[in-house]
């Protein structure tokens, strides 16, 4: 039959809090950042970060950090379809820290959680047999009920010409041979947990582990026998992870030195944090393998992917897209440090964002000077007309993906948290309403500390009012004012937005924008996304792509401003917009709401007609975006 799937995952699938602050205790942590975590899981998201079809089967709670896992999944591409939601117990937590280079605090919060509660009953054939490979980790061969499960699925992977795989992921504290303080823990030997797994060892194509997991699987210290004792009862690849030696595979006999193994290329980084790396080494390993690649080269996947990981924060968040470890193999390590590597950091940034947006029909509502100079407006009513104009929106929107909204904090806010969750793109302004040289928005804080505080959800978005032909005492301002809030925003992990308007400052040519954009990229400031004025001249627009590829080849792309156009003068920039790629759609406020928002302030509109005309408006735009795409793209076939 034909597999759909590259890879299925089986065993935990939690939540990481890692603590925020590095250098300290777990005692004394003050903030945490959260991420999907479990080996298992981990695994699956890393492998779809290098292209291949992952799924996981696990369980998850019925609550907010289980609908968490499963949100995150989709957003990597991991096939859900194999998670469960148990109705019963609580998705498993874990709370990790980074105290130095060799300490890695954590704490297990797994009782009785929602993963250890998977059963025969989980495992379905028909979705085990399309996938051409399955791996488990060790710490589901802890208990009779998740073995069970296991054993279930390595035999339908058997029968079906599966290759199987096996992360030890020995935890002594999962096997309970380790108390609750001892998440930490790597090795305590076990003759218990040695006889477990060497029941089922002859059940893989491939076994991966530490010298301290080959030692339990073995039950010996003495490496080389452990790995013999292995070998013993299985005819599976061993791979054999040694920390900053690299690792060493083993298709037959086991040699009297490690070193007489196969080994891949390595890569000498600091290590900042241990953990999840060698769930980073095995989604390398995997892409390697599964690929058909030699295991020099498998290895040389896996070794870069381990070395990421254990010079990033976080586990899933550390590992590369396909396109990042290409580069990272293609130009080589430039520093040890991956994380301070900027250009390396950049190619992480923009690869790995969630979401697909290859199509922007926005309405932009972020407006405050224009609101608050129309007749009858007071701070309480502008906050109810963005609840009508987020109403409208949504009505437009209707559940589908390609629409969003701009909405500001200050005057919208209501409206601003009500769009969380609406599956609507949501932009977010920081600038101080027509202040140029650019001044942002107070409540930001003077080190922009309050996007710590924003959703992640939130797109930062600022408008520049600049021209090519400014002084360099301007451009100075300027420029520190944007960067000071581009580094703030990936400090924050939240995607930028950087709004140009030249027209507005001086007369502009063909060039001028293009000129913009590429000062902006000298200074180092990467845009995710870039709203422009629109531009008549296909020259323009040609000259504006040209200069965002040649310095950003993953951008997420252009949104067109509407200028408070009429929207037959719209239609005719759309027009030209629209034959280029890189425009992704528009970003329409005033066309929309702005006679509306006049009538409704004056009392002659009600909510209902407003959010009415509002609607019928927004939509009338998407249409003729959308027409103006499509005969491009007829012309193009």
């Amino acid at each position: 039959m034909t597999k759909t799937l590259d890879v299925i995952t089986i065993g935990r699938a939690g939540v990481d809090l890692y603590g925020a602050q590095v250098g300290g205790r777990l005692e004394d942590m003050g903030s945490f950042e959260k991420y999907i975590g479990g080996s298992p899981t981990n695994i699956a998201c890393g492998t779809a970060r290098l292209g291949l079809k992952s799924a996981l089967i696990s369980r998850v709670g019925d609550e907010h950090m289980g609908r968490f896992i499963r949100e995150e999944l989709a957003r990597h591409g991991v096939d859900g379809r194999g998670v469960v939601t148990d109705p019963e117990r609580l998705t498993a937590l874990v709370i990790l820290g980074i105290r130095d280079e060799e300490r890695f605090p954590l704490i297990f919060y797994r009782e009785n959680c929602a993963d250890m509660a998977l059963c025969e009953m989980d495992i379905d054939e028909a979705f085990v047999s399309g996938a051409r490979s399955v791996l488990v980790t060790g710490t589901h061969l802890s208990h009779p009920r998740t073995e069970a499960a296991v054993l279930k699925a390595l035999g339908f992977a058997r029968k079906h010409g599966a290759k199987t795989a096996l992360d030890i992921d020995y935890r002594p504290n999962l096997w309970g041979v380790a108390g609750h303080g001892e998440g930490e823990s790597r090795y305590v030997a076990s003759g218990q947990v040695t006889e477990k797994l060497q029941a089922t060892l002859h059940m893989f194509d491939l076994i991966v582990g530490t010298e301290e997991e080959f030692h339990i699987a073995g039950g010996t210290t003495d490496t080389v026998a452990a790995l013999r004792a292995v070998r013993a009862v299985t005819a599976a690849t061993l791979v054999c992870k040694r920390g900053a030696k690299g690792a060493v595979a083993f298709e037959d006999t086991i040699p009297d030195n490690l070193d007489e193994g196969i080994s891949g290329e390595g890569f000498p980084v600091e290590v900042f944090n241990v953990l999840g790396a060698g769930d980073g080494f095995f989604a390398g390993l995997l892409k390697g393998w599964l690929d058909g690649e030699d295991w020099p080269a498998a290895l040389r996947y896996a070794n870069a992917c381990g070395a990421f990981a254990v010079s990033r924060h976080g586990c899933t968040p550390a590992y590369p897209s396909l396109q990042e470890l290409n580069f990272f193999l293609e130009r080589g390590m430039t520093r040890p440090d991956l994380r301070n590597d900027p250009e390396l950091e950049q190619i992480h940034w923009s690869t790995n964002r969630h979401g697909d947006w290859s199509e922007m029909r926005v309405f932009a509502f972020d407006h405050r000077m224009q609101l608050e100079s129309m007749t009858g407006y007071t701070p309480s009513k502008g906050g109810a007309f963005k609840e009508l104009c987020l109403e409208a929106a949504l009505k437009v929107q209707n559940g589908r993906s390609g629409y969003g909204i701009l909405c500001d904090d200050r005057i919208g806010r209501r409206a601003l948290h009500a769009a969380s969750g609406t599956g609507l793109w949501i932009g977010r302004p920081c600038e101080w309403p027509g202040s140029r040289p650019l001044t942002l928005e107070p409540s930001l804080g003077p080190d922009c500390g309050g996007l710590s505080e924003w959703a992640r959800e939130n797109v930062v978005k600022v408008l520049c009012f600049c021209h090519p032909d400014d002084d360099d005492a301007t451009w100075a301002r300027q420029l520190a004012e944007v960067r000071r809030l581009y580094v703030a925003s990936r400090r924050n992990r939240l995607e930028f937005l950087l709004e140009v308007i030249p027209s507005k400052v001086a007369s502009i040519t063909t060039d001028t924008t293009a000129k913009l954009i590429h000062r902006f990229y000298a200074e180092g400031i990467y845009p995710d996304w870039w709203k422009l004025e629109p531009m008549d001249e296909p020259e323009a627009w040609t000259q504006v792509c040209a200069a965002i590829e040649e310095n950003d080849r993953h951008t997420r792309g252009i949104v067109v401003l509407g200028l408070d156009a009429p929207e037959d003068v719209l239609k005719a920039s759309f027009e030209v917009a629209a034959s280029f790629p890189l425009v992704k759609g528009f970003a329409v406020g005033r066309t929309i709401f702005g006679s509306v928002a006049r009538g409704w302030f004056e009392g002659s509109i009600s909510d209902e007609e407003a959010v009415e005309e509002m609607a019928k408006r927004y939509s009338r735009l998407c249409t003729v975006w959308d027409g103006a795409r499509a005969r491009v793209q007829e012309a193009a076939e």
